[in-house]
């Protein structure tokens, strides 16, 4: 009777441990067919989005990033303001465009991000939250709030020599460059003798402002329409290549100091006004900033095609931005909220790091880059905006 019982016992237990694998064997089979159809788990939440893991592997736990500048702190999607309303599918040419010259750790999301067309927005969204994690951006001491400016590609006019309202000189570097530490100032350049005569011979083009020559300094390239000296007009780009090793010095920040503009007045649009209102003190304007940046010219092929950023891949309008790379190193994506400086509605979208700028210091800080031509000029001009900032980071 006890070996009977015992046998008994013995093939419940078999059987019950076989109806164990089979129903673990659906559940696997279940979570492939789910983890291999994102569309069907666009349905719920972002913040119950399922994690699809490799079998056998352990999903490790996201933990602090400390930078130079910056600390990454941990968050979950449903912390990131209007995250599923962003025209997500949007940002492949810039995350493709970034991924030629990928960040550390960014090589495999990479491969699989060249492998997908997303069909939608839901789509590229659900591939971000299976392949990244979100990090709140704040600074050493803590701060989460930070400020959004707009920078953006200038479009002139431009002759090849000197005409009759084309008379502003745009250079590349002087010969001598390296020679003075720091190099002549723009003040000296424009009243110097011995400065001048250093430029001679290294004029690029000429343009009719004063006030767009410095602006595209500011903005550290620019397209122009050439006129040769045949008549024939051709489209150039004007990229960096260097400075005078002067600090840059904001004209809107001098005529605040002066009293001139209120600082809630300063933008591009309104020191243009104040130029044209004072003509006679335009120089001063301009002396004030005694940084002046030197350009290479390269034909502009394909006019769909932004500037190269300090990542060395070309800039895509709305979904590129400059950063501190020692607070969000370049090709870093990143998840912005703050709003847009004509209409102040929310400006949130998912963008890359892929740029840098002198004025660009600090963890939650970002230039946005809105692209070329007048609306582009209207956006970035005016843009001074709060901000919050999560970067996206590949799973660890």
């Amino acid at each position: 009777m006890n070996t009977s019982k015992a046998s008994a016992a013995a093939i419940s237990r078999k059987i019950t441990h076989m109806r164990l694998r089979r129903s673990v064997r659906r559940l696997l089979l279940l979570a492939f067919i789910l983890g291999s159809q994102p569309a069907c788990s666009s349905t719920l939440p972002p913040a119950a989005q399922p994690t699809p893991v490799a079998f056998g592997r352990t999903e490790r736990v996201p933990v602090p990033i400390q930078r130079p500048r910056a600390r990454w702190i941990p968050a979950d999607w449903a912390d990131l303001p209007g995250w599923t309303d962003d025209r997500t599918r949007e940002l492949w040419p810039a995350l493709l465009t970034g991924c030629t010259r990928p960040a550390d750790g960014w090589a495999g999301v990479c491969a699989l991000a060249r492998a997908l067309k997303p069909a939608d927005d839901a789509q590229a969204r659900e591939f971000l939250q299976r392949t990244l994690v979100p990090y709140r951006i704040e600074s050493l001491d803590g701060q989460t709030g930070g400020l959004a400016t707009g920078y953006f590609e200038p479009l002139l006019h431009a002759s090849r020599v000197p005409r009759n309202g084309q008379q502003v000189p745009l250079y590349r570097p002087p010969r001598d460059l390296g020679t003075r530490k720091p190099y002549w100032s723009r003040e000296q350049l424009d009243t110097l003798p011995a400065a001048r005569a250093g430029l001679r011979g290294l004029e690029i083009a000429y343009i009719a402002d004063p006030l767009d020559a410095l602006l595209v300094q500011v903005q550290g390239s620019g397209r122009l329409r050439v006129t040769e000296p045949d008549g024939r007009e051709r489209a150039m780009r004007l990229v960096y290549a260097g400075h005078n090793d002067h600090g840059y010095k904001s004209v809107g920040r001098w005529l605040i100091d002066r009293g001139e503009l209120r600082s809630e007045e300063a933008s591009w649009p309104a020191i243009r006004d104040w130029a044209r209102r004072y003509p006679e003190r335009v120089n001063e304007l301009l002396w004030s900033n005694p940084r002046v940046v030197f350009f290479t010219e390269e034909p502009l092929v394909d006019e769909a095609i932004g500037p190269r950023g300090a990542q060395g891949v070309p800039l895509t309008p709305g979904r590129s931005v400059a950063v501190d790379p020692l607070a969000l190193p370049y090709g870093t994506m990143l998840w912005v909220d703050s709003t847009e400086p004509l209409t102040a509605t929310p400006l949130r979208r998912v963008v890359m790091a892929q740029d840098t700028g002198s004025a660009i210091t600090g963890a939650v800080r970002v230039d946005y880059f809105w692209g070329w031509g007048g609306q582009a000029e209207q956006q970035a001009g005016r843009m001074k905006q709060s901000l919050r900032l999560w970067a996206l980071w590949p799973r660890p």
